[in-house]
């Protein structure tokens, strides 16, 4: 099965979109099959994907009204990842959903239907926690929660976290923090050294070793539609993107191996075994 990552934060202007694309685009470097969804009405993702968010036609929306086939929306970029677009009709699909029948699986049913093609799928969230965003969750394996490196850096994190309490009790008990990524950093500032020892003081080893530095270059890339590694591979945020598709990488063989140590040690199928992980994991 692919791991897949909602790459989700309330609070706007963190780096959420920045990040979903350009660690798309590293994990595809890395020869991963990768799969981008644009869950975010905005269709930021799209665009600095370079594909034309007006222009594409079947969309998200229309994969989550059931109204075309996944595989007819999904298309390939110039980076070796795919996509399925996203743009302003989202917001309708959000609302045409709202009385339907188990309405936050939708894109789970969805994924359901491509699994085995992709290693890794990214889910670029809205910066909302309303039902797009539950989407993403119910169908992602994990949560990459983007967090600017300021003063108001830990504003909204509870109520995220409160909505991930929710959905692994009602609707995804499988759901686990990837991880928090510190974005938007410059070292020379002390509000922002202060503000990641904060979250490392509450977050522990969830928070990743992996930093995101402030880069002009990397707020150029979208305007040109395409991800930092192809517009400045060399600049310090494709360096910094790379190292940060390492991380997820050697977290995910970690976790394999984990499974593997357990399932040696007890002698169980792995079946078991990842159930037993699983369960470990909530206590």
């Amino acid at each position: 099965m692919a791991r897949i990552i909602a790459v989700a934060n309330q609070k706007g202007g963190v780096g959420k979109t920045t990040t979903a694309v350009n660690l798309a685009a590293a994990l595809a470097a890395a020869k991963r099959k990768v799969l981008l969804v644009d869950l975010d009405p905005q269709g930021n993702a799209t665009m600095a994907s370079g594909v034309d968010k007006h222009e594409a036609s079947p969309s998200g929306c229309e994969v989550l009204l059931a109204e075309a086939a996944i595989e007819q929306a999904i298309v390939t970029t110039e980076a070796h990842y795919d996509l399925l677009p996203g743009n302003g009709d989202l917001t309708a699909a959000e609302l045409k959903l709202m009385d339907a029948l188990a309405r936050e699986n939708r894109l789970k049913e969805q994924l359901a239907k491509v699994d085995g093609k992709y290693d890794i799928v990214l889910i670029d969230c809205p910066p909302t926690l309303h039902l797009l965003t539950v989407n993403a969750l119910t169908a992602a394996t994990s949560l990459l929660i983007p967090v600017q490196c300021e003063y108001f850096a830990l504003e909204g994190l509870s109520s995220l976290l409160d909505t991930v309490k929710a959905v692994r009790q009602h609707l995804n008990p499988q759901l686990e923090i990837e991880g928090l990524l510190r974005t938007m950093y410059d070292v020379r500032n002390n509000l922002g050294n202060e503000v990641s020892a904060q979250l490392t003081q509450h977050f522990g080893d969830k928070v990743l070793r992996s930093i995101i530095p402030r880069n002009v270059r990397l707020a150029e890339a979208p305007s040109h539609g395409q991800p930092i590694h192809l517009y400045d591979r060399s600049s310090r945020g494709a360096i910094a993107y790379i190292g940060l598709a390492g991380e997820i990488i050697r977290r995910e063989r970690g976790s394999q191996a984990a499974v593997a140590a357990l399932h040696a040690m007890h002698g169980d199928s792995p079946e078991e075994s990842v159930e037993a992980s699983a369960h470990l994991d909530q206590e």
